[in-house]
């Protein structure tokens, strides 16, 4: 991929083709996340204590439904997005509303405090995200990329890492910062130092946000993101057995 420059004089990405970020879980399952994926033909999904999403090759496709049946058991809850409806005998129990960021302009560069976390890290990162909220985080969600931290006085402070990649993009999320740590700017630095390890890969970096968090919309667009798109997910109660769902 060739890059051009920014206004700060850092080499930007040229966009790569967008279409996998309509249906970006689908394109990470069936792409580089291939490896974590549990499949079932048209249907597939992340391990629960990995990121508890599933999702499909094309929603209005009945036949994926019944994969999906397949894959999750009757009378299971499930995540799965983007989907604006469920077919009759599956029962709608939440959902809700995200907005899609595509890098545009940020600039991206290492930090020199920011640190490498894994495995051995991952019950101050539960502890982190307990406190933050930033979104769905479990006990192997490590697993799907490189996250990087900032410690005051040993503690975990300020954490951002990678979720979905799928082929020309990787997602940048589960960015937080301690309540008592706020305003220092950390959350921009982890993520323009997640952003510069995309970038070397030859990807170019999104990201998402409740279009309630306000304060998230405008520190990610004041940094060089741009809208893209908004799409629903939807956490669904399937079939109690295959013969709760109506013949199509």
């Amino acid at each position: 991929m060739t890059a051009q420059t920014d206004l700060h004089g850092g080499s930007v990405p040229l966009v790569p083709d967008t279409t996998p970020l309509d249906n970006a879980v689908w394109s990470a399952l069936t792409g580089p996340h291939a490896h974590l994926a549990v499949r079932v033909g048209a249907a597939a999904r992340y391990p629960d204590d990995v990121y508890a999403y599933a999702a499909l090759a094309d929603a209005a496709d009945p036949a994926a439904w019944a994969d999906l049946l397949t894959l999750v058991g009757p009378g299971t809850t499930v995540k799965i997005k983007p989907v604006e409806q469920a077919p009759p005998g599956w029962e709608v129990v939440g959902g809700g509303l995200g907005v899609q960021f595509v890098d545009t302009a940020l600039r991206a560069e290492p930090d020199p405090e920011a640190v490498r976390l894994g495995p051995h890290d991952v019950p101050e990162m539960l502890d982190l995200v307990a406190r933050t909220e930033p979104g769905p985080f479990c006990t192997r969600t490590v697993r799907m990329g490189r996250y990087l931290g900032i410690r005051h006085r040993g503690r975990l402070i300020a954490m951002a890492g990678e979720r979905l990649r799928l082929p020309g993009w990787t997602e940048i999320s589960a960015v937080c910062t301690d309540p008592d740590h706020r305003g220092r700017g950390l959350a921009t630095r982890l993520v323009r130092a997640v952003a510069a390890g995309i970038r070397e890969r030859g990807e170019t970096p999104f990201l998402h946000a409740a279009p309630d968090n306000a304060t998230a919309i405008r520190l990610y667009e004041s940094i060089g993101f741009t809208e893209r798109l908004r799409g629903r997910t939807l956490l669904l109660r399937s079939p109690g057995t295959c013969a709760d769902v109506p013949l199509l």
